[in-house]
């Protein structure tokens, strides 16, 4: 059964869609740019800084969900510059365990919402 999930920890979609859909125990989470859900405000001061906001935004997501980064079996990573693959690289895997990493594709992309430099999605499962 399809349930709708959404946090107030995480920005408020920029379009017709939810933060995440639980279906059967999966989770598939939208794509998340870096706003500070507090501020509504971009965090692009460098790519670090935007990744951290990114992933803790997708953290708050995932846990409306009863679920952590733990759950995550397949990130997919949209990013506008390849040169800054080791950079995200260094953040991420702050967040996850190399042992129990999740599967991932990571793709540059001509450009994303807001002109960010990284967009995150996330399918989880409990």
């Amino acid at each position: 059964m399809k349930k709708i999930i959404n946090s107030k920890h995480a920005p408020t979609p920029i379009g017709p869609y939810n933060q995440a859909v639980l279906n059967n125990n999966i989770l598939y989470t939208s794509g998340q740019i870096a706003i500070n859900p507090d501020t509504g405000n971009l965090v692009l001061d460098n790519i670090k800084s935007e990744t951290k906001q990114v992933m803790e935004n997708l953290k708050a997501v995932l846990n409306a969900a009863n679920m952590t980064l733990d759950n995550v079996i397949k990130t997919s990573i949209f990013i506008s510059d390849m040169n800054n693959f080791s950079e995200i690289n260094e953040v991420y895997t702050t967040y996850f365990k190399e042992a129990n990493a999740p599967a991932r594709e990571t793709v540059q992309v001509a450009c994303l919402p807001k002109n960010v430099n990284i967009e995150i999605s996330m399918i989880a499962a409990k």
